[in-house]
């Protein structure tokens, strides 16, 4: 018995400061996460604010008739430093507004998209010689939905496609109506695109994730992904 005695005292010796380690030891990897989580939400906290300056700046600079708007991101918000550094779009809804206490946003929409080229995110922060802006309005996003929806669905004719969606809400797989007038866009695997030429500075792709945009000045396709579309649509024609 006594040995027993002896040898449980031995073990509890020798657990001890083992488990006294193994706990500083687990608080110092919990510290040294908490920082590199805190430093991820830094970093992106920072370049979302670099960006919101840049395309204020942007805008400021290429419509100087704009003398009161709120910018807002679709972009950063939730997102984590390398899904924004993988981001082909981001993107800025903007609405002008009455100067006065407690202004309401009721004036003209526009949604600004900032078009990026791999490498627009290093250590350094963002190079925005690899971002390319474009301003659209509800009736040139109405413009290339129609042209989307058309290469995107067996419906061709451009007047009933414009007016579902008009009225309706765009979803995952398609455009959904009122009573029943819906769009039901194709279904097809991820590495398929359907093209069509929309204008002098870009065709637009289908694919069954996302609509493509190949801007043919710089070669290069960048991606809005569908939960983008159906924000962007609601943005301009949600009325309530």
């Amino acid at each position: 018995m006594m040995k027993r005695f002896l040898l449980l005292i031995l073990i509890a010796i020798l657990l001890i400061p083992q488990q006294s380690k193994a706990q500083d030891e687990g608080v110092a990897a919990l510290a040294g996460g908490l920082l590199a989580i805190g430093a991820g939400i830094a970093a992106v906290e920072q370049m979302k604010e670099q960006a919101e300056l840049t395309a204020t700046q942007w805008v400021l600079s290429n419509h100087p008739h704009m003398k009161s708007f709120s910018l807002k991101s679709l972009s950063f918000d939730g997102k984590k430093l390398k899904d924004i550094s993988a981001t082909s779009v981001i993107t800025y809804k903007i609405q002008q507004f009455t100067p006065k206490d407690d202004p309401e946003l009721d004036g003209k929409k526009d949604v600004l998209f900032g078009f990026t080229s791999p490498g627009w995110i290093s250590e350094y922060g963002i190079n925005f010689d690899r971002v390319k802006w474009f301003l659209k309005d509800d009736k040139e996003w109405m413009n290339m939905m129609v042209a989307y929806s058309k290469v995107a669905s067996e419906e061709k004719n451009e007047s009933t496609l414009r007016e579902i969606l008009q009225d309706g809400k765009v979803v995952n797989r398609g455009v959904k109506g009122k009573g029943k007038m819906d769009i039901s866009f194709f279904k097809m695997s991820s590495d398929m695109y359907v093209v069509t030429d929309y204008s002098d500075e870009m065709k637009l792709l289908y694919n069954e994730r996302s609509l493509g945009i190949f801007l043919k000045e710089i070669s290069d396709l960048v991606q809005i992904g569908r939960g983008d579309i159906i924000d962007i649509h609601e943005f301009f024609f949600d009325e309530d």
